[in-house]
């Protein structure tokens, strides 16, 4: 690995006081991409990726508020999607001040930047936005009460999310957490693809598991009962893995068809964690979808 692929730690600010970890690979001079990961995960389940684009990309991920190696907010509600939206626009501004970044997310990661997409948020920062297990709630809650999309698999995604209902119960899901039982959840899931040939990231420990639940509690109910579904202009990418056990390619495909005014997806083998299972697949295709919105 040479000195432009071996990470590079630092440190952002956010607007409340907490300290984002930041690690960058690749060219600084090189079109930026700047990559968000889900839950129970850091910044580590991109590795893969990572090292796959590093060769033609400034790279770019970072530890989402509550995991890895970045502070850890004293409420819930600073893990509301409005924050999580400011972190991102302080990690773009301290890594491509002058230029937009293409910004690929997955899960928990992408759910929380769809808001960000916007023209009047962070829309001019971002050139493309690839999308991977992570629908926005809104354009969800929308699919789910669409009567023009048929009830099977409405009702089988609502059978998948059995997890958010739990993890909107007191003290069970931090007691599970500490115990293992959601990783182990975790690489349940994963193996459902056993074609991959990597194994999923394993760093997982409770800044991820125990954490992160604060994000479901903070954004669920609100967003899931009140739904304002945004409208994107700029250029959306979904990767649906056709083996997701907890969000289906249905609902991935399905729910930001009407918000979305250029929206590609693909759907490929794998399981939720197709990231860091199949990461020379998911760089292959930013990379081709980068190249073709560039040169449109």
């Amino acid at each position: 690995m040479t000195n432009e692929q071996r990470p590079r730690p630092t440190t952002v600010d956010t607007s409340d006081g907490l300290r984002l970890a930041v690690h960058e690979r690749g060219d600084r001079s090189a079109p930026t991409v700047v990559l968000v990961h889900g839950y129970p995960d850091n910044h580590s389940v991109w590795d893969g990726v990572a090292a796959e684009l590093a060769s033609d990309f400034h790279v770019v991920a970072y530890d989402v508020r509550g995991s890895g190696a970045s502070g850890v907010p004293a409420s819930r509600k600073a893990y509301r999607i409005d924050q999580l939206v400011d972190d991102l626009g302080r990690v773009i501004d301290a890594v491509s001040p002058d230029e937009p970044v293409h910004l690929v997310a997955h899960d928990w990661g992408s759910i929380q930047v769809w808001d960000g997409l916007t023209a009047g948020r962070l829309g001019p920062r971002i050139r493309t936005f690839t999308s991977i297990s992570g629908p926005s709630l809104d354009h969800a809650a929308a699919w789910l009460r669409d009567s023009g999309v048929a009830k099977g698999p409405r009702l089988k995604q609502l059978l998948a999310s059995y997890y958010v209902f739990f993890f909107m119960t007191p003290l069970l899901p931090e007691l599970s957490a500490r115990r293992g039982i959601i990783d182990r959840l975790a690489h349940h899931s994963a193996a459902a693809d056993t074609a991959a040939a990597v194994a999923p990231a394993t760093e997982r420990g409770p800044a991820e598991t125990v954490n992160g639940i604060q994000l479901y509690r903070a954004n669920f109910p609100s967003r899931m009962l009140r739904p304002k579904p945004p409208k994107i202009d700029l250029p959306v990418q979904v990767i649906a893995p056709e083996n997701d056990h907890h969000v289906s390619a249905p609902l991935q495909a399905g729910a930001p068809a009407s918000y979305v005014r250029d929206l590609t997806v693909h759907h490929v083998p794998g399981s939720h964690w197709v990231v860091s299972q199949r990461p020379a697949l998911i760089a292959g295709l930013v990379r081709e979808f980068t190249a073709e919105k560039v040169s449109a």
